[in-house]
């Protein structure tokens, strides 16, 4: 949560900074048929929730920061289409409650498409709320103490909320929050230990967008 914290310090320093010339600069409002390529460092943090009926304790699964790249499509001068592209990698831990078992690590390319409302379209600033689906793929997937540790690929859903704020011409920065809803079924050891993962990342986001 430091990580993501410092994040949002650093957006905050960089709105700032370029306040005052953002208020001389014209910008590019929002209008359909704009295509928006965003760059942006996220911090992913799980929120799971990992049990077993064959093994006492929980699951643990370690924060990431990744970098993201998403494209946003504006059917209407409101409503856009936004599928974002990244993946992050995950060290994960069993708490027995007396010892920690090492289940190795993991790596996730959650591909998410989000349907948005954009607010104020023709303002500098202009937040949006969103909603989707998501299918993450695990891979890369490293066993720790154990001889197999196995994530079965599956479908959630997503929500977002965020904001665009105009600089200058086609350029803004962006602020955007993510919950996803993601469950997986474990296997180690072949199945000899089965657990049910719900991993449910809050991803936090800032970057800067380029609107054709």
């Amino acid at each position: 949560m430091t990580t993501v914290a410092s994040c949002a310090v650093v957006g905050t320093m960089m709105i700032a900074a370029t306040g005052a010339q953002a208020q001389e600069a014209a910008f590019k409002t929002k209008q359909a048929g704009d295509i928006v390529i965003r760059g942006r460092v996220v911090g992913v943090v799980p929120d799971e929730d990992i049990t077993s009926g064959t093994l006492a304790g929980e699951g643990k699964v370690d924060d990431d920061v990744i970098p993201e790249v998403d494209f946003s499509y504006f059917i209407t001068d409101n409503i856009a289409l936004e599928l974002i592209a990244g993946t992050s990698k995950h060290d994960v831990t069993w708490n027995t409650g007396s010892s920690n078992l090492d289940l190795g690590s993991v790596r996730l390319l959650p591909p998410t498409l989000t349907a948005q409302y954009h607010f104020m379209a023709d303002q500098r600033f202009s937040p949006y709320v969103g909603a989707g689906i998501n299918y993450t793929f695990f891979y890369d997937s490293k066993p720790g103490q154990f001889n197999s540790v196995k994530y079965d690929d599956g479908f959630g859903y997503a929500f977002q909320a965020g904001f665009d704020y105009a600089i200058s011409g086609p350029w803004s920065l962006n602020v955007d929050v993510k919950k996803i809803y993601l469950n997986t079924d474990v296997s180690v050891n072949g199945g000899a230990v089965k657990a049910d993962a719900d991993l449910d990342p809050w991803l936090f986001g800032i970057g800067v967008g380029y609107r054709f």
